[in-house]
């Protein structure tokens, strides 16, 4: 079973920087989509951004296109979420997920994610 572990994740100021990494224990060449969720206390959990692993193709939801960027490094097996100018309507568990077998569909639907870490806590302070 794939294992994706988040790391990152910290209490900021807004306007703070912040990098997410999520290490995945395969190699993600082989897993052809992954993407970044958020889930704010009493709300659903939402995507923020994915990646097509092998052509780089990425997405965005329109509260953080600018904001963030979402990459990856296959050598390294890891995804990344570069966060900037942080505001505290982006504070939330942030998970990291993964499409591990040709799907379609929406990139922010998140039932088409089977894979799932734990997560990891951002907060940012006005």
């Amino acid at each position: 079973q794939v294992q994706l572990v988040e790391s990152g994740g910290d209490s900021v100021q807004a306007g703070d920087s912040l990098r997410l990494s999520c290490a995945v224990s395969e190699y993600i060449d082989g897993i052809p989509l992954m993407g970044w969720f958020r889930q704010a206390p009493g709300k659903e959990r939402e995507g923020v951004a994915a990646i097509l692993t092998g052509a780089g193709v990425t997405y965005y939801a329109d509260s953080v296109k600018g904001r963030f960027t979402i990459s990856r490094d296959n050598a390294k097996s890891t995804l990344y979420l570069q966060m900037n100018s942080l505001k505290p309507e982006d504070t939330a568990t942030y998970f990291c997920a993964a499409v591990s077998k040709p799907s379609s569909g929406w990139w922010g639907e998140k039932s088409r994610y089977n894979l799932w870490g734990q997560g990891t806590q951002v907060t940012v302070s006005s």
